[in-house]
Order: C-alpha cells, then structure tokens, then sequence
C-alpha cells in the first residue's frame, strides 16, 4: 500500500437529503480536504447524476462520481452517458463507481442480478470504448448495438473504481479497473481484501497504469461513542442483512442474532432490525466513536489499503461529522488539511 501521507480521502454522500442540502456537503467536503465524493446510488432516493450535477456547481477540484452505480437497474451505455456528462460539466473531474449492486435491493424490482462480474467488466470496458470516442456493438451479458456518445470525448480518461467485496470481484477489479471500493470497515477484512487484490495484480497488463484501493467504510462519528455507534444502527443492520456466511463467521457474529436482523429486514420492520443489531456487529461493519477512536481505526485500515471513503451514516449529525471525519483522517495520514 502507499504511504499513508499519500492516501485518498473521499467521501460517500447520500442523496435522501433534497440536492441543495448535499451540493452544501460537497462544498464543505472539499474545504476540509476530501479528494473525492461519491454520490450513493438507491433507487428510493434522489437520482445520484442529477445530486452530481448540483456537487459539481458548489465545487472546483472535488472529484466526483456515483458511488456505486450497478449495470442492472440502467443500461451500461447509458451510465456511460451520465458518467461523460458529469465530466462535461465539472470540467474533468468524474469518476465512475461501479459494482454488482445489492441482490435484495435489485429483487425488489424485479431484477435478478445474473453474471455480475461478468457484467460489471462488460460495463466499464464499454464504458472505456465509448468514452475514447469509438462506436460500439457488444453482444454478452447486455446487448448494444452501433452504440456512440454525441458529446465530447473526455480530454482525460474518466478513472473507473469497482465496488468489490467477494474474491472474484475483488481480483477481477485488481486486474482490470483502476481501482476498487472495497466493501469493508474492519482491518480483518480489509488485510484478507488485500491478499486478493495482490493475485489480481500478479496478472495486470503493464499498460493499465496505476491501481488504487480505497476502503469503502461505513462510518459514524460524533461528539460521544454512545451517539455515533446509535447512529451506526441502520446501515449495520443492511450490511449484517446481505453478509455472506464466511464474513460472519470471520467475525464470530451470532447467528441467532444476525437471522433475526434479516428476518425482520425482510419484513420490512426497520426499528425491530435496528434494535437487533449487536455492538459486535457495529464492531465488525462499522467504524463508530469520537473522532480520536475513529482516527485509530482508519490508521490501522490504511495498513491494508490506499484510502478510505467516508461511508454512511457518517455520524447524527453529517455536517459535525464530515469536518470530524477529516480531522480523523488528517491525524491517521499526518497529512494536514
């Protein structure tokens, strides 16, 4: 991994706020330092590529991208579309987060998710094809056909960033992306990530260039550990909700514990999933407490990996919990602000 003076920081914003409130953190984002923010992608909030447009206004150097788009819920050849468009106008600051997506989420429209990492590889490389001016037909897990882009090419080539948690994807995105998004808070699953991405670059083509991980960690930071690890309740409760099984067992999760989280989820009673939710499992999915327990935590991730995104929830109150997460950041890195 690089030197933590050199890592990333970025940050995930997620757009169930109105687009003014979150161009405001994007804003507040790139004055305290972040590198990147990423606009989450759920089809119950605002659209990410329209939040995007409002970050890019309120911004200047800020990169910029959805985080994470998946290649199901909308046609590969147009989020190549959105993603260019979002370049165009941040004047060539886009990124292009892009992973499988969430297997629940996706069967409540409907839509199963077939071939993932196949599709994932698909998306980006004909995102690449189109982005480089060319006109594409592609025949695989998606079908286009003399498919272009009427906009301007990028004048610099738009970084593709894959969100990765199981071995496969995680290798596939080492070989072939410029960088991951590993789904991961907890310095055990990170060092394990890392042993995969390692294969994955024993094969990267010289050509590729640079490769970058990037802990895609949930957060939650606060005046008081009591406040950030409630506040690290829901997201917890979806990351135990669509764990697989070694990831539990990994962490000694009670599976008593962690079934009736699902369960309840799978109902639809949010409160009762929240109120199963174990402080272990905050332990293991979720870095939660006051910006010194935090900045311990991201010290000892960035052993492993290259940066960090500031994940949700980010804390109970996100505009307290973007500067604390910087100054968090600032003191695991020695880099200043």
């Amino acid at each position: 991994m690089s030197d933590a003076n050199d890592a990333t920081w970025a940050v995930e914003l997620t757009p169930e706020h109105p687009t003014e409130r979150i161009a405001d953190l994007a804003a507040l984002a790139e004055a305290e330092g972040y590198d990147i923010a990423f606009s989450s992608s759920h089809y119950f909030n605002r659209d990410p590529f329209v939040t995007l447009t409002r970050m890019a206004d309120a911004t200047d150097e800020l990169r910029l991208g959805p985080g994470i788009v998946n290649p199901y819920e909308v046609h590969p050849v147009k989020l190549a579309a959105q993603t260019a468009t979002i370049d165009e106008v941040s004047d060539g600051r886009a990124v292009f987060g892009v992973g499988a997506g969430d297997r629940s989420t996706l069967s409540n429209l409907g839509v199963e998710r077939d071939s993932p990492l196949r599709r994932v590889l698909e998306t980006f490389k004909l995102a690449q094809d189109l982005w480089d001016g060319e006109t594409v037909t592609h025949e695989g897990t998606f079908t286009a056909r003399d498919a272009s882009l009427n906009l301007e090419t990028p004048s610099e080539e738009i970084p593709v960033y894959v969100g990765a948690q199981g071995p496969h994807m995680l290798r596939m995105s080492a070989k072939h992306a410029d960088g991951v998004l590993v789904n991961a808070a907890h310095p055990t699953d990170l060092e394990w990530a890392a042993g995969q991405l390692e294969q994955g670059l024993a094969e990267r083509p010289d050509e590729r260039g640079d490769f970058e991980s990037l802990a895609f960690a949930s957060t939650s930071v606060a005046e008081t550990e009591d406040a950030a690890r409630e506040a690290a309740r829901p997201p917890v409760a979806f990351i135990v909700g669509g764990a697989a099984e070694p990831v539990l067992e990994r962490h000694d999760i009670d599976r008593e514990a962690a079934r009736d989280v699902s369960e309840a989820l799978e109902r639809g009673d949010l409160n009762e999933a929240f109120g199963h939710v174990t402080p272990e499992m905050i332990d293991a999915f979720c870095i939660a407490g006051t910006t010194e327990t935090v900045a311990d935590r991201f010290e000892a991730i960035l052993e492993y990996v290259d940066g960090i995104v500031v994940g949700s929830p980010l804390g109970p109150d996100l505009e307290d919990a973007v500067v604390r997460a910087s100054d968090a950041l600032a003191t695991a890195t020695g880099r200043e602000e």
